[in-house]
């Protein structure tokens, strides 16, 4: 029996009321933790890191308000999927004039390449930083890594998804150490999660990186292919019930994501900042954890940054594969993407550009692509003519576009203090 039919099967026992506790919600867990992979890659190290040295524990409050933000945007994407049985692109092709379908493909195509970038480079730099390879040497080690993840992909969904999982807990284990080795003040950790406060323009301009890195493209396009077929609902019904447990799902995975972007911060700002050292660079995070705390910190930094680096990486040539197929109905062997898209963090590092100043430059380009998949999502997912029962309430509606606009305006901001920072 295939993974797709044993899923199914179990879902539909779950949906007729056959199993109870934790077994009913198995088979709908999955989807929500692919998705999360893209809001813990590589940018959120250099971005948090930085914000935690800089400003110490001020900024937590947004990595909280991101990951609000973050469940809201994967629920909507995730609804569309169950509701429609087709994905963001696919919905957008169908709806939108074939010239505005091509320029999504394109632009997405565009934010898929810097996300790979960063996640390409942070695995690499992660192995170089363990076991003291040339860095090239480590990003061709990186590429043999990833081809084995993708090999997974033909085992079936659930395969994957069982690897994507254990590789998040690993990256959970990985600053849980850091974290209780660094001992932060939890009394100033409590006072920024809860009160939001800024100190100057810079500050700002590193919420918006946070926000930025948070918030993922394409992790809002993946997460409605996820759901589109996975479990298929006979009727309105148990579509909302299916969407119900979809939301679980959701929630699950969000909180880990962000309980690790907060340990992120919290690790450099208990460490970096209490020591007056302001750290942009993920080497010198990896050195100056080897110098304060021991070899136990650093060699669970370099894990983390590994992992989350190969897993997130996986996880974006997938995303590539589903705008390609939905905005123009083409496709390529995943093989073939994953190769295409390893030629510029390879030449990055070929070159001998510095990787955290790459990692954040990717950041930006992907600043440009957020409005392009937020905006249709939340037109369609307003739309009782696509969505159904699962149309958004009035209040998620307005939610929705509070948080787009948010999003686009914090992100403009980035954009142009990145590329005019004297004017």
């Amino acid at each position: 029996m295939t993974d797709k039919n044993k899923t199914a099967r179990n879902a539909q026992a779950t949906l007729r009321g056959e199993h109870w506790g934790i077994r009913r919600l198995l088979p709908f867990l999955g989807p929500a933790f692919i998705a999360a992979v893209a809001y813990i890659d590589p940018g959120n190290f250099a971005t948090n890191i930085t914000a935690g040295s800089k400003y110490g524990y001020l900024l937590l409050w947004v990595i909280v308000i991101s990951n609000v933000m973050a469940v809201l945007i994967q629920t909507l994407s995730a609804k569309l999927g169950i509701a429609t049985r087709k994905n963001l692109p696919e919905v957008a092709r169908e709806r939108l004039p074939r010239v505005v379908s091509i320029f999504l493909w394109v632009q997405a195509e565009l934010v898929i390449i810097a996300t790979d970038l960063a996640e390409f480079i942070g695995a690499a730099l992660g192995l170089y930083l363990l076991f003291h390879v040339d860095l090239v040497l480590a990003a061709v080690l990186t590429a043999i890594a990833s081809f084995a993840i993708l090999e997974v992909q033909r085992r079936g969904f659930r395969s994957f998804e069982v690897v994507i999982v254990l590789m998040v807990f690993v990256v959970v284990l990985a600053f849980a150490v850091q974290t209780f080795l660094v001992k932060p003040d939890l009394a100033a950790m409590t006072k920024s999660i809860f009160i939001p406060r800024f100190q100057g323009t810079d500050s700002i301009l590193l919420a918006a990186g946070i926000l930025g890195a948070t918030v993922m493209p394409h992790a809002i396009y993946l997460h409605s292919s996820l759901t589109q077929n996975r479990v298929v609902g006979k009727n309105e019904k148990e579509s909302k019930q299916i969407f119900k447990f979809e939301f679980i799902d959701i929630i699950i995975a969000m909180v880990i994501a962000g309980a690790i972007n907060m340990s992120m911060l919290v690790v450099s700002a208990a460490l970096f900042y209490k020591h007056g050292l302001f750290v942009e660079d993920l080497q010198q995070a990896f050195t100056e954890l080897h110098h304060y705390v021991g070899p136990v910190a650093s060699i669970s930094f370099g894990l983390g940054l590994l992992i989350a680096g190969l897993s997130s990486s996986a996880v974006g040539t997938l995303s590539g594969d589903i705008v390609m197929q939905g905005f123009i109905k083409k496709k390529i062997n995943l093989y073939m993407r994953r190769a295409i898209t390893m030629i510029p963090p390879l030449l990055i590092i070929i070159l001998g550009v510095n990787p955290t100043n790459a990692l954040v430059m990717s950041q930006v380009i992907l600043s440009f692509g957020i409005a392009f998949a937020l905006v249709p999502l939340i037109l369609f997912t307003s739309n009782p003519k696509i969505m159904g029962a699962l149309v958004n309430h009035r209040v998620t509606t307005i939610l929705a576009w509070i948080v787009a606009s948010l999003v686009v305006v914090l992100n403009v901001f980035l954009l142009w203090e990145t590329l005019f920072p004297d004017l």
